[in-house]
């Protein structure tokens, strides 16, 4: 696959040092460590090593990758290795997809309080799929969801919200699978209610424990009666969650998490360009319809970074969780449990085969192919790393 014509990485070269000296009192550590990856990116500083053809003798030289997720070009790779130990969780049935999102003036104090604004974003999303789906007027079984989280729009704005991927079904009670109706998950305004209930009273009692922090327009909220008075409207405006049609197979779930779980904010094939103007990339417009919701729109460069720059997440947080019965702990059980209900295997198939001992083995795969006449590269030099991919340090304190 050739380079793309134009790359964030190149953006960053360009005109970040400039911009991280302007604004080295408005950029956190963890900001400056993703723009140090991104710029470093395969490049000489992270060192590489070098693969000769053993057919045409041709010499590559192949630079490191920063592994980075934030950045576009390693998240492709990671992505693959996780689906590839995802596949053996699939079940022969539908799968809905759901999604979460937190209105404007809570995105706001999410932005200053990530870590945990989003923790409970993830935790209250999915406690309000179990409790619905476990009421018997509802599903009457226990679930399993996986939710991603998304911090942007299309433009690159702030715009928090969780995508779930739930089987259609669970398990009840006394053990039985028991599936959705035919292209019916659950209501939907009653998931939007109970999200809107739970997430504002957990939201107060991370408040009253002192774990939100206020700044700049937002630092009136640190006292609990403003903070009480700014809740009142919340508790009234519709929140936005949304159900979408079940997936057309397990295949197409695969397909779909492909390009959700390790998406970054924007991808290198979006740029279309970068002049004395700014740096301009194609966006949808999910306001318009049809055809005119696929728009290009020009931000200066420093804009642009400043967006970009939005969506770092703390380190350490989780931005893949699963819950209910595809929770890590119990994970493997669960599954087995409803395969049992769903497929109920023969005893002949479920025993293992032993391999044939005269069988040759499967020739492994070289890792590197020559492009000019496809026969394996053979690692010949491998080039020392130039550059650490670090943040300056912390100024101590007196």
């Amino acid at each position: 696959m050739g380079r793309a014509a134009l790359e964030v990485a190149d953006i960053f070269r360009t005109h970040g040092p400039a911009w991280r000296q302007a604004q080295h009192d408005h950029l956190s550590l963890q900001q400056l460590k993703v723009m140090s990856a991104i710029e470093q990116c395969r490049s000489a500083a992270l060192g590489g090593h070098v693969l000769r053809c053993d057919g045409c003798g041709t010499d590559l030289i192949s630079y490191n990758s920063c592994r980075n997720r934030h950045c576009p070009k390693c998240q492709s790779r990671a992505a693959q290795r996780w689906l590839s130990a995802r596949q053996a969780d699939l079940l022969p049935l539908d799968y809905y997809h759901v999604v979460f999102t937190l209105p404007a003036p809570v995105a706001e104090v999410a932005y200053q309080n990530k870590a945990a604004v989003y923790a409970l974003l993830f935790d209250v999303a999915a406690e309000v799929l179990l409790t619905i789906a476990a009421d018997p007027r509802h599903l009457g079984a226990r679930i399993g969801a996986t939710f991603v989280l998304h911090t942007w729009g299309s433009a690159l704005t702030h715009h928090p919200h969780v995508h779930g991927i739930v089987p259609g079904g669970g398990l009840a009670p006394d053990g039985t699978w028991r599936a959705c109706r035919a292209g019916f998950f659950l209501p939907v305004r009653v998931l939007s209610r109970l999200f809107r209930r739970r997430f504002l009273e957990e939201l107060q009692r991370l408040h009253q424990l002192g774990r939100l922090r206020f700044f700049g327009e937002l630092a009136a909220l640190a006292e609990p009666r403003a903070f009480a008075q700014w809740l009142v409207p919340l508790r009234r405006t519709e929140w936005v969650v949304y159900a979408k049609r079940p997936f057309a197979g397990p295949a197409a779930v695969l397909a779909y998490l492909s390009r959700y779980t390790h998406r970054v904010d924007i991808s290198n094939s979006r740029l279309l360009g970068m002049d004395e103007r700014g740096v301009t990339f194609r966006w949808k417009d999910y306001r318009a319809r049809g055809s005119a919701r696929r728009k290009v729109m020009t931000l200066s460069s420093a804009e642009f970074m400043r967006r970009f720059l939005l969506h770092v997440l703390p380190a350490g947080l989780h931005r893949i969780r699963h819950y209910g019965l595809l929770a890590n702990g119990n994970r493997r059980a669960s599954l087995a449990a409803v395969r049992e209900q769903l497929l109920r295997p023969s005893a002949a198939s479920t025993q293992p085969v032993d391999p044939d001992p005269h069988e040759a083995p499967a020739e492994r795969q070289p890792t590197f192919v020559c492009r000019h006449c496809g026969r394996p590269l053979v690692l010949v030099e491998t080039l020392p790393r130039g550059a650490t991919i670090r943040a300056p340090p912390a100024a101590r304190a007196p």
